[in-house]
C-alpha cells in the first residue's frame, strides 16, 4: 500500500483472477438483452472481458487500485443553469486514462523488479470488468446504479488494474451496504436503470452523450437537460459521498472554462477549435459533431430565446447531426413560424431522413 499511495493512489485491493466465476453469465445476459446498444466492441470482446484469465492466461491475481477525483462543490447545482452546459466531473480536465495509467505502472515497475513478476496494466479501455473485480478485491460494491461504491472513497474515484503472474493472498469482497437506498434509481432523468443493480445503456446520458454516433432519440432530449457529456446525477445523490475526498491531483481539478461553459461559446466551436479546446481532454473523443448535438440540445432545453440566433447559424452546417439538432432546438425556443416558413425548401434538398423527419415535425 506504501508504494501505492507514493504513485498517488487513495486505495489497493487485491483478488484472485478466477475471482468471479459468475461473469460470462451476467456479461452474456446483458448483451443478449440488447443493453450495450451500439457498443458493439463490447460483444466482440466478451469472452475476454468476463475472464481476466482468457485476456491473458497466466494472470494469477488482479490488483485493484482507486484514484480520487471527487469535486469540490455539487455538480448537480449546475444543472438548473441552463444558459450554461454541464460537463461530468471526470471530463473537466485532463484525460484520466494517462494519469492513471502512468501511476499504475510505477506501481507495476516496482512490483516487477521487487518480485521478478509478470505485468500488465489496465486503465478502462482494455476488455476488463474493473467494477466486481474492485469489488471481488475489497475496495467497495457495485451499488444499484452499477457504479462502484466505497465506505471510504464514496463514489468518485478511478480504477485501475494490474494483473500478474504472482499468487497474492486476496482480500475479502466486499459487502452491499446500499441497504433500502434507492436515491440513485429515482435520480435518473432517463430512467435508465430497469431493476436495481441494472443499467440499460441505451437509456443513460453517459452514453447518449458520448458513446452515441447517430442522432439522440427524441425521447430522451428534453430529460438530458443541460447535460453535455456525460452524467454525474446517480453518483452525485449516493449518501455514502459523505466520505468522498476532493481530488489532490491537480490535473483532476476542473479547468475554470468547464466549470460552468456557456452553451452560446461552446455551440460557435468549429472542428479546429473543438480540438484546440478540448486538446488533453476525453471530450475530445466525441468529435465535433457530437459535442455541437449535445450542446444544441442543452440550447433547445434552455428556455433563452436568445440562444436561437446560435441554433439558426447551424440550421445548414455540414453534419446532419447538428443540422438535425439545430432545427430541433430552434422548435423548442418558440422559433417554429419561421422554421416551416423554411421547410419546403429544407426538405426539397435535404439527404439526411433523420433531419427530414426534424422538418417534418415542423411542418
Amino acid at each position: 500500500m506504501a508504494r501505492a499511495r507514493e504513485a498517488g493512489f487513495d486505495d489497493i485491493g487485491f483478488a484472485r483472477a478466477d475471482a468471479r466465476p459468475d461473469l460470462p453469465e451476467k456479461l452474456g445476459r446483458w448483451l443478449a438483452l440488447g443493453r450495450h446498444g451500439s457498443m458493439g466492441w463490447m460483444e466482440e470482446t466478451a469472452a475476454r472481458r468476463a475472464d481476466p484469465q482468457t485476456l491473458w492466461p497466466e494472470a494469477r491475481s488482479v490488483i485493484m487500485l482507486a484514484l480520487t477525483y471527487g469535486p469540490e462543490s455539487d455538480p448537480l447545482d449546475l444543472i438548473d443553469r441552463r444558459e450554461r452546459g454541464a460537463v461530468s466531473v471526470y471530463a473537466r480536465n485532463r484525460d484520466y486514462h494517462d494519469l492513471v495509467k502512468k501511476r499504475l505502472k510505477q506501481v507495476a515497475r516496482w512490483l516487477a523488479e521487487t518480485q521478478k513478476t509478470e505485468v500488465k496494466v489496465f486503465v478502462d479501455t482494455a476488455p476488463v470488468m474493473e467494477k466486481p473485480f474492485a469489488q471481488a478485491a475489497g475496495l467497495g460494491w457495485q451499488g444499484k446504479h452499477t457504479n462502484l461504491v466505497s465506505r471510504k472513497l464514496g463514489s468518485w474515484f478511478f480504477l485501475g488494474a494490474i494483473f500478474t503472474t504472482l499468487d497474492i493472498a486476496p482480500d475479502a469482497p466486499h459487502d452491499d451496504h446500499c441497504g433500502a437506498c434507492h436515491r440513485c434509481l429515482d435520480a435518473c432523468p432517463t430512467r435508465a436503470f430497469p431493476a436495481p443493480y441494472e443499467l440499460d445503456a441505451r437509456r443513460c446520458i453517459s452514453y447518449l452523450t458520448i458513446e452515441e454516433k447517430g442522432h439522440i432519440p427524441r425521447e430522451f432530449r428534453k430529460a438530458m437537460g443541460n447535460r453535455i457529456y456525460g452524467c454525474d446525477d446517480c453518483l452525485a445523490v449516493c449518501p455514502w459521498n459523505k466520505f468522498a475526498q476532493a481530488a489532490r491531483e491537480s490535473a483532476f481539478h476542473a479547468r475554470e472554462e468547464l466549470e460552468a461553459p456557456l452553451l452560446a461559446e461552446l455551440v460557435r466551436l468549429d472542428d479546429a477549435g473543438f480540438r484546440a479546446f478540448f486538446s488533453g481532454s476525453p471530450v475530445k473523443r466525441t468529435g465535433r459533431d457530437r459535442f455541437v448535438r449535445n450542446v444544441l440540445i442543452a440550447i433547445g432545453n434552455s428556455h433563452e430565446p436568445a440562444l436561437a440566433e446560435e441554433a439558426w447559424k447551424l440550421i445548414d452546417d455540414a453534419s446532419p447531426l447538428v443540422r438535425a439538432m439545430a432545427i430541433w432546438a430552434l422548435g423548442e425556443l418558440g422559433e417554429g413560424e419561421a422554421l416551416r416558413a423554411r421547410a419546403d425548401a429544407a426538405l426539397h434538398v435535404e439527404e439526411d431522413e433523420a433531419v427530414r423527419e426534424e422538418w417534418r415535425s415542423i411542418r
